[in-house]
């Protein structure tokens, strides 16, 4: 008979071998993470349509079908596995069609959906590998190849008023008595199709922060950023700067803040980087409506901000008993 102490050591090899960390297990996968993304998406879509018609959906469904498109050439260019059946290019292609206006004409939009794969994605190496949120490296594209084609009140003329941020850039604050601010929540004003719906985008924000999708800091530290710089900017002279409700009302803040900003693979991990993160963000969307050319700042500053992820990921809290 084998001796017990052999016998217990004879499958020692399958006893000890243990799997790559982590060693928890989750139900959090990535398709279930872009599910819910892209339902907190629908009531800023529904809301689009009841504002600005069909050319909404048309413009919705053009960049997502692009992106999908792409994606799944790139992957076969690639001999990869054909896997657009996890929404990631789907959700990141309705991400770039909600920062243009409705009725943006189709061939740029999908040049746009296309390149937020190309060059947003694919180059650095596909999902999860982009230093710089995609869709808006083919919002920066497209912005700078085709300003006449990306011009909201241009795209939007038949409507009486005037894109709020564009009005203020060019006609000064004077001529802002014609907005009203329960208007411009409730979605009453020109601009791209998620920088318009601002009561829906703010609730798919809270969804996603509710359902744990989306952790609070980089949105409330963004928000922050925002209200404490215009504030400045608002008490040295109000005659000449918007106040900072305004700013949080118009232009792409609250988009940016819970949609674009925390994106998972272009911003940092810990509390405090994500802190700062939102915090730049937020300063640089003031700094640049005020000093820069582009009435609405915020796809420029989360892309600068995206820029300084990785110094920013080295900002950590000092070990207990560290020198």
């Amino acid at each position: 008979m084998t001796p017990p102490v052999i016998k217990a050591m004879s499958d020692i090899a399958v006893r000890l071998t243990v799997s790559p960390a982590p060693h928890w297990r989750s139900k959090r996968t990535v398709e279930k993470m872009m599910q819910y993304h892209l339902l907190a998406l629908v009531p800023a879509i529904l809301m689009a349509f009841n504002m600005f018609g069909l050319p909404a959906l048309a413009t919705v469904g053009i960049a997502g079908t692009a992106a999908v498109l792409t994606e799944a050439f790139m992957l076969k260019v690639q001999e990869r596995d054909i896997n657009v059946d996890n929404y990631t290019a789907l959700y990141e292609g309705l991400l770039f069609a909600f920062l243009l206006p409705a009725g943006a004409p189709w061939w740029m939009v999908a040049c746009g959906g296309a390149l937020t794969i190309v060059l947003g994605r694919t180059v650095f190496g596909g999902f999860g590998s982009n230093p710089i949120c995609a869709p808006l490296v083919a919002w920066a594209f497209c912005r700078l190849s085709w300003p006449a084609a990306m011009d909201i009140d241009a795209n939007l003329a038949h409507f009486m008023i005037n894109a709020p941020l564009d009005q203020l850039k060019f006609f000064g604050l004077d001529t802002l008595e014609q907005f009203n601010y329960t208007d411009l929540f409730l979605g009453k004003q020109l601009g791209g199709l998620g920088a318009s719906q601002i009561i829906a985008v703010l609730a798919g924000g809270i969804f996603l922060i509710a359902t744990g999708w989306v952790r609070v800091f980089i949105p409330a530290a963004f928000l922050v950023g925002v209200t404490v710089t215009a504030s400045i900017f608002w008490m040295i002279d109000p005659e000449v700067y918007a106040n900072p409700l305004f700013h949080l009302l118009t232009g792409s803040v609250i988009f940016g803040a819970f949609f674009l900003a925390p994106d998972v693979a272009s911003s940092p991990v810990g509390v405090i980087p994500q802190v700062l993160f939102g915090l730049i963000a937020g300063t640089m969307v003031i700094i640049i409506r005020v000093y820069g050319i582009y009435p609405d700042g915020v796809p420029f500053a989360i892309m600068v901000a995206n820029l300084l992820t990785p110094l920013l990921d080295r900002v950590r809290p000092k070990p207990f008993g560290g020198k």
